[in-house]
């Protein structure tokens, strides 16, 4: 089993997806567009083909290049149609059997399903399935969609499909591979990231630009929030299955998820975190001397936040590349040494100055302490911590693994006290309003938010059926014990 040998304090990227459709390099194009997902998960990794006649598939734990970088994984995945997913686990253990794209033959044929988000009514459903007899192989959410496919007593495998996901509620960008078609689509209130491309005249469809990129595909639009493309031998056709309701794209995705040479929901990922760093300049000025990111994310807001304040932007802190997971088991000392084996101080460019460190996030706070503490012992004169988003209060289940909300340090406590806490000579968080106008809105309109911004405002767009119903089971042993 692999350990991360870094608490690195950030909400867990979700998962990445890729589909392509009639090309004969099917299997290796997936895999080359899982590499550049390859950010969005780092647990496992899989690739479902379809040669015309049968599926073939090849998932493993691992990273992408470890386990599809041989010749002969791809040419054991024949066929001019894949599906892939790169994953970490939001639901569902870390175990091979949860790894994705799912597989069942089902009575029409082959069924290959490979989703990003979370099913806010997934254990509702899987009660419920278990009751009538399914028998699931996975403790992920993703198998609820196969089993209702499979009961469907619509007349088409895409009918059917249809039918199961008018039966979730939750955030879902998926992408399903039939006999001889492929299905691409995202929930109602497209809050999870899904795009389409070509190459040359190949659909393809990935959870971001970046992976046409890698394919020399161009990018040609997003898949719209509620639509499902299907391909098959008859061409590209859309559906709208779903009642039209306002966008709600997670905003989070700007921040820390998307990579920065994607473009998401029409914006440059880049260009919005330069511009994040500007409006964090312009709320929370600091009397300092330079301005350093927190690597890598935290890089594109210094730059803006530099920019705009006018101070120097200096690499105070260097990552270490080549440390991540592991297959050893490491020892506490080892552990408590993570933040020093993935960042290094620049002990000449941080002594004697007043520094401005800019960050992403801070979701418990541990990794923040850590980086202050070194900055400071490698002669900071004084560290000004600026986030470039709002305080993390609550906790996404819409397909982040963030921690429960009693463990987010925003959440227990005000931004005097965390500044205490981490070490900090002040602490800043940009305003939402201000993250609203960093991606193009004048603001956020709390009757109509343009976007998803539940982890900073508690204002969830879906309805969290399986939080109800846990909560309601709670308050039922609780009386059951006081009776």
């Amino acid at each position: 089993m692999t350990t991360d040998l870094f608490d690195d304090d950030r909400p867990r990227e979700e998962c990445g997806i890729f589909a392509i459709w009639g090309h004969e390099d099917a299997a290796a194009l997936a895999a080359l567009g899982l590499h550049a997902l390859q950010h969005r998960g780092q647990e496992a990794a899989g690739i479902v083909t379809f040669d015309g006649t049968h599926f073939h598939a090849h998932r493993a734990v691992g990273l992408v290049g470890d386990n599809f970088g041989k010749d002969s994984v791809i040419a054991g995945l024949p066929g001019h149609a894949a599906v892939g997913h790169t994953r970490y686990s939001t639901t569902g253990a870390s175990m091979l059997r949860n790894v994705q794209p799912l597989f069942a033959e089902l009575s029409f044929g082959g069924l290959a399903i490979a989703h990003n988000g979370n099913l806010t009514n997934g254990l509702g459903l899987r009660r419920r399935l278990v009751r009538e007899g399914c028998i699931f192989q996975s403790t992920t959410d993703t198998e609820a969609i196969v089993h209702l496919v499979a009961k469907s007593r619509e007349p088409t495998p895409v009918a059917r499909l249809v039918d199961a996901l008018r039966q979730v509620a939750g955030a879902w960008s998926l992408v399903a591979l039939f006999d001889d078609a492929v299905v691409a689509g995202r929930d109602p209130l497209g809050i999870r990231p899904l795009v389409m491309g070509r190459l040359g005249e190949v659909p393809v469809f990935a959870s971001e630009s970046c992976a046409l990129d890698i394919l020399g595909a161009r990018f040609e639009r997003e898949v719209e929030p509620g639509e499902l493309v299907v391909v098959d031998r008859q061409g590209l056709r859309s559906l709208h299955p779903f009642p039209s309701r306002p966008s709600r794209f997670c905003i989070f995705e700007y921040v820390y998820f998307s990579r920065p040479d994607s473009v998401a929901d029409g914006r440059s990922v880049y260009e919005a975190r330069k511009r994040i760093g500007i409006e964090l300049a312009r709320e929370a000025p600091a009397r300092a001397d330079i301005v350093v990111p927190v690597p890598d994310s935290g890089v594109p807001a210094a730059i803006g936040y530099a920019q705009e304040s006018g101070l120097p932007f200096e690499l105070g802190i260097v990552r270490n590349h080549y440390v991540g997971r592991t297959f050893i088991e490491p020892s506490d000392h080892i552990r408590h040494l993570g933040v020093r084996l993935k960042h290094n101080a620049n002990r000449g460019v941080l002594a004697g100055r007043r520094v401005v460190l800019v960050d992403d996030s801070i979701v418990r706070g541990t990794t923040s302490t850590k980086i202050v503490a070194m900055v400071r012992q490698a002669g900071a004169r004084e560290v000004h911590m600026r986030i470039a988003s709002p305080p993390t209060t609550h906790s996404c289940f819409y397909g982040v693994d963030t921690p429960e909300r009693d463990k987010l340090l925003a959440a227990r406590h005000s931004v005097a006290e965390m500044a205490r806490l981490i070490g900090v000579d002040s602490l800043a968080f940009l305003s939402l309003d201000g993250l609203y106008r960093a991606v193009g809105e004048p603001g956020r309109d709390p009757l109509r938010p343009a976007f998803c911004d539940a982890c900073f405002s508690g204002d969830y767009p879906i309805r969290l059926f399986d939080v109800e119903e846990g909560e309601r089971e709670d308050q039922l042993s609780l009386l059951l014990e006081e009776a």
